[in-house]
């Protein structure tokens, strides 16, 4: 998780931090496969939206993140979310 820190900006790492404890994408059966990606670009291009569901056997998980491209041209994840985990996710 740490190696993530220098790559989000604003609640991204948090989010980050509450999705990582029910580490959902090991699995200790068949391994995760991309099933389907799709990404959206802003029209001014300082930021992209993207999902995509990943399978693991019979289960099938939705993830969705937005990259921002920061002032320096790195993009940065600003958001992230997993099965509805992340910006929903908040404590109590």
């Amino acid at each position: 998780m740490h190696w993530m820190l220098g790559h989000t900006v604003g609640e991204a790492y948090e989010q980050l931090v509450r999705i990582a404890p029910a580490t959902p994408l090991r699995s200790h059966g068949p391994r995760p496969v991309l099933r389907r990606c799709s990404v959206q670009l802003h029209e001014d291009r300082s930021a992209l939206e993207a999902f995509a569901t990943i399978a693991t056997g019979p289960r099938v998980r939705a993830m969705a993140f937005r990259l921002e491209r920061g002032g320096d041209q790195r993009w940065r994840c600003a958001a992230v979310e997993l099965d509805g985990l992340g910006t929903a996710a908040r404590p109590a």
